[in-house]
């Protein structure tokens, strides 16, 4: 597995996520550890990602980049369908070793503990991030963003996932950290970004919302993500 440079960052998340991957490994055989730190049903959800990549305009010979790749269930599907370069941080390197075995072997996963993205400019054709800015503060995401569209081709899109107050099946996640904040047990940070936030986020970074996606939206081989999908795309001028 290949890495970079860093300076180590005390991050919230850093210490967070590592502590639950440790204590998965510690109490679960690895493949299906490495299963619940992604949030569990692997090859299901890696499916959907895949599709949704495919979705945003994924073709063969791309530069995809990966913010948050985890175990790789994204990576794993991918290899399976596309044949592309690709690029997945994460904090965690027990994550990114797993996520490598199970990729293509020009799979690239890189430990990046820094809110940017380790690429030359205008060098990304996609850059997705599933279930990672809901577990950041929105400056946190924001400047990740920023750094993405850096990264970014002219045309090139950027593809996240969220969560939002106005989708149902949302709420029952905020219910559960209330009561887990009530108990002083919160597991994580659960954030929760409006449509607006992204809209006014977009204007201020110079990029375009093509579109929303509801999370219940099932188009992806009749399964839904659950969290809700915006896709940016980044102005070819500027």
């Amino acid at each position: 597995m290949r890495g970079i440079r860093y300076q180590m960052a005390k991050y919230h998340f850093v210490e967070e996520y590592e502590a639950l991957v440790t204590r998965l490994m510690r109490e679960h055989p690895i493949d299906r550890a490495m299963e619940m730190a992604v949030g569990g049903s692997y090859d299901q959800f890696g499916a959907i990602q895949a599709d949704i990549l495919a979705h945003v305009g994924l073709q063969d010979g791309q530069f995809v980049f990966d913010l948050g790749c985890g175990s790789g269930r994204l990576a794993h599907a991918l290899s399976k369908r596309f044949q592309i370069n690709y690029l997945g941080t994460d904090v965690v390197r027990s994550l990114l070793q797993y996520a490598a075995r199970k990729s293509a072997k020009n799979y690239i996963f890189v430990l990046h503990r820094q809110l940017s993205v380790p690429v030359p400019d205008a060098s990304v054709d996609i850059a997705c991030a599933f279930s990672v800015f809901t577990h950041l503060l929105h400056d946190e995401s924001y400047l990740y963003l920023e750094d993405m569209r850096r990264a970014l081709k002219p045309r090139g899109r950027i593809i996240f996932s969220f969560l939002e107050f106005g989708a149902p099946a949302h709420w029952r996640i905020f219910e559960d950290t209330v009561a887990a904040q009530r108990q002083s047990q919160l597991p994580h940070l659960n954030t929760f970004i409006e449509r607006s936030a992204i809209e006014v986020w977009s204007q201020h970074l110079n990029l375009s919302v093509v579109e929303f996606i509801d999370g219940q939206d099932k188009r992806w081989s009749g399964q839904a993500l659950g969290q809700s999908l915006v896709i940016l795309e980044k102005s070819t001028t500027r």
